[in-house]
C-alpha cells in the first residue's frame, strides 16, 4: 500500500488542478458583482469587480482601495493602490460560491465567498484633519 500512496497521489494532482477556475471563468462569475467574503465563519472583506479587471477592495472598515486583477501560471493576481506587489490567489467554485487560497502563502488564508448582495460597498473617502 506504501508503493501505491505516491502513484495516488501524482493521479490525483491533476484533478485538483481542473478544479480552478481560468481567467475568463472568474472574470465572467465575477465582473458586475460585490462579494463579501469569510474567514473561518467570520466576516473577512469585500471586493467590487468592475469592468477591464478593475477592483475595489475593503476589510469591511469603510476605507477601499482601488487595484486591478490579472492572470499569471493560472493565478488570479491582484494590485492594489497602496500596495503593488501582487497577491495571487487560486480561486475554485464550491457548492455555495468562490473559494479563494492565497498562493503567496497558502498556508495562512482560505477565504469562501459568503454572500453577492447587489449592493454598492461603503467606502467613506480620505480622512481629514488630524
Amino acid at each position: 500500500m506504501k508503493a501505491l500512496a505516491p502513484i495516488l497521489f501524482l493521479l490525483a494532482m491533476p484533478v485538483a488542478a481542473q478544479d480552478l477556475m481560468t481567467a475568463e471563468e472568474f472574470d465572467t462569475y465575477t465582473r458586475g458583482k460585490t462579494l463579501y467574503f469569510g474567514k473561518n465563519g467570520q466576516a473577512y472583506g469585500a471586493e467590487i469587480y468592475h469592468e477591464n479587471r478593475r477592483v475595489e477592495w475593503s476589510f469591511l472598515d469603510g476605507e477601499c482601495k482601488e487595484g486591478e486583477w490579472y492572470e499569471d501560471a493560472g493565478l488570479i493576481c491582484f494590485v492594489y493602490e497602496n500596495n503593488p506587489d501582487p497577491q495571487c490567489w487560486s480561486f475554485s467554485q464550491g457548492a455555495n460560491g468562490l473559494i479563494a487560497r492565497f498562493e503567496n502563502n497558502p498556508t495562512t488564508t482560505e477565504l469562501y465567498e459568503a454572500q453577492d448582495i447587489g449592493e454598492k460597498m461603503l467606502c467613506l473617502g480620505p480622512k481629514i484633519g488630524v
